[in-house]
């Protein structure tokens, strides 16, 4: 596999992984609600690291775009 096709793979291995958190994420939401101090400052379940882990697979999924093009942020 080429190191462009290993790239792209990763991406999209992120993307599906971010699709099931956010399906997981409104699955929730529908139960329970969610207020913004649940988003922004829950410390167990499924938003306790929710933000943090979704940012930062969209930061990757950002830079591996751009390497697989060539360009820069």
């Amino acid at each position: 596999m080429s190191d462009i096709a290993a790239l792209k793979k990763e991406k999209q291995e992120l993307i599906e992984k971010m699709l099931d958190m956010q399906k997981q994420f409104i699955a929730y939401e529908h139960e329970n609600g969610v207020t913004g101090k649940d988003y922004w400052a829950s410390s167990e379940g499924l938003l306790s690291t929710y933000r943090h882990e979704y940012a930062e697979m969209a930061t990757r999924v950002v830079d591996l775009a751009h390497e697989i093009v060539g360009s820069h942020r």
